[in-house]
């Protein structure tokens, strides 16, 4: 893969806390405009791997690179867009969608004092884009789950961010609200947008994924969805029999 094709790269990056390795020479290429899941057991280090990525917390070997930038500059340049789990976020926090979705544009202070009417329009089309302009007025803490999930996309939309992070997505969502959201990332992909997201869902990753990253406290494959979810990988990632999954 030529550089100017890479949107993500690591490069042997090790992650300690305390004493505890959570990233041990981590390396991974990810192109533009994929869709790569990125899954592995709890504790494997996906959650680390993608505070790497958002430069939240700093390797204390390795390299990050995001569009060939260093995170920091990255996370300026606004190329990265996070969409957090669903219970880091306090839903009791007294913010409208439409509030929640100029973040995304002018920050957290002075929303509307500082938002130029093309933070406004760009925010409508945001909105547009994951049908949730009806429910702009709404306080966030009403909304489903599915309805919180499209919210955050349009933030991360709204940014202008070229790649989407999104930590467990699909957590508490019934299977028509999922697929929803699946038709939505997908289509944002098609779209020009990297996606990248850590779930636990294997049973829909086939189907979603055109790529996949396997973490056990490193990066234990990556690449095509039907190259990478084989049985023998993903069991080795999981340490054990997994006889409800259908593989490639």
């Amino acid at each position: 893969m030529q550089t100017k094709d890479i949107a993500i790269s690591l490069k042997n990056v090790n992650v300690r806390y305390n004493n505890n390795i959570a990233l041990k020479d981590a390396s991974i290429d990810i192109a533009y405009h994929t869709f790569t899941g990125v899954i592995g057991m709890n504790g494997a280090g996906k959650s680390t791997l993608f505070k790497a990525i958002m430069g939240l917390v700093t390797p204390q070997t390795g390299t990050v690179t995001i569009c060939g930038d260093d995170t920091h500059t990255a996370q300026k340049h606004g190329h990265v867009a996070y969409v957090p789990q669903s219970e880091l976020v306090d839903w009791d926090f007294p913010v409208s969608v439409y509030e929640v979705v100029m973040m995304g544009r002018v920050g957290t202070q002075n929303i509307f004092k500082t938002a130029s009417a093309v933070d406004h329009e760009t925010v409508a089309t945001a909105l547009e884009r994951v049908n949730m302009t009806q429910f702009k007025n709404r306080q966030i803490g009403e909304l489903s789950g599915g309805q919180k999930k499209r919210v955050f996309v349009a933030r991360a939309l709204a940014q202008g961010a070229d790649i989407l992070l999104l930590d467990e997505p699909f957590a508490g969502l019934d299977a028509t609200t999922e697929k929803s959201l699946i038709a939505l990332l997908i289509s944002l992909k098609e779209a020009g947008k990297t996606i990248i997201l850590a779930t636990h869902d294997l049973l829909s990753l086939p189907d979603t994924c055109d790529h996949v990253a396997l973490v056990k406290s490193t990066i234990i494959a990556y690449g095509p969805t039907k190259e990478v979810f084989t049985r023998e990988l993903v069991e080795k990632t999981f340490d054990g029999v997994l006889n409800h999954v259908k593989f490639n």
